[in-house]
């Protein structure tokens, strides 16, 4: 009976240390797998997509899209987007790439502030402009540098709505829009918008 019982015992406890030893190597792949901004960036870089048939080049773009959207928001602010890529980059694929990416905050953002009262709007277009011209190089910045829009956009955006702008513009200009919409949306988040 007591060498059952220690037999039993023995073979709990190799059962626990089993247990934890899979636990610390779920840990340690999970940990080694994460998708960090360097990894995107490297991937981007390295992409050369004239050299790539049709198919090719849309498995590239799916990986990459997939590789930007496991990165958490803030990685994501900070990413600087590979501006080499996006000029070997088709129309069609621009705005495919660009809608695969754009995280659903976002949207969701869009959405509440195109539903916002008038001068709510005008306030957060304000505040987020402004935001952006104080901070230049900051992690907001667009493909080509500092978000930066014409008098025209900027009234476009503003007399249309975001929603509608954004819905009728080209890759490019989607792209540039990047910056702004990850400062109104950051501004909703934070509840600035509502005051």
């Amino acid at each position: 009976m007591a060498g059952h019982r220690h037999r039993t015992l023995w073979i709990a406890a190799a059962a626990l240390v089993l247990v934890w030893l899979l636990s610390w190597a779920g840990f340690v792949i999970a940990r080694s797998t994460k998708i960090t901004p360097d990894m995107v960036s490297a991937y981007a870089s390295s992409l050369d997509l004239g050299k790539l048939s049709a198919a090719d080049r849309a498995k590239a773009l799916r990986e990459l899209a997939d590789k930007y959207n496991a990165l958490t928001f803030e990685d994501r602010r900070g990413l600087r987007p590979d501006t080499n890529l996006f000029a070997q980059l088709t129309e069609a694929e621009k705005a495919a790439f660009i809608e695969a990416t754009m995280p659903t905050e976002i949207k969701q953002a869009l959405v509440a502030f195109d539903q916002m009262p008038e001068d709510r709007r005008q306030r957060l277009i304000d505040n987020a402009m402004k935001n952006l011209r104080a901070h230049p190089d900051g992690p907001d910045s667009g493909p080509n540098g500092p978000a930066r829009f014409s008098p025209e956009e900027e009234a476009k955006i503003r007399s249309l709505g975001l929603k509608t702008f954004y819905s009728e513009s080209s890759a490019e200009t989607k792209a540039e829009l990047a910056p702004l919409l990850n400062e109104l949306q950051n501004q909703i988040q934070n509840g600035r918008g509502f005051h």
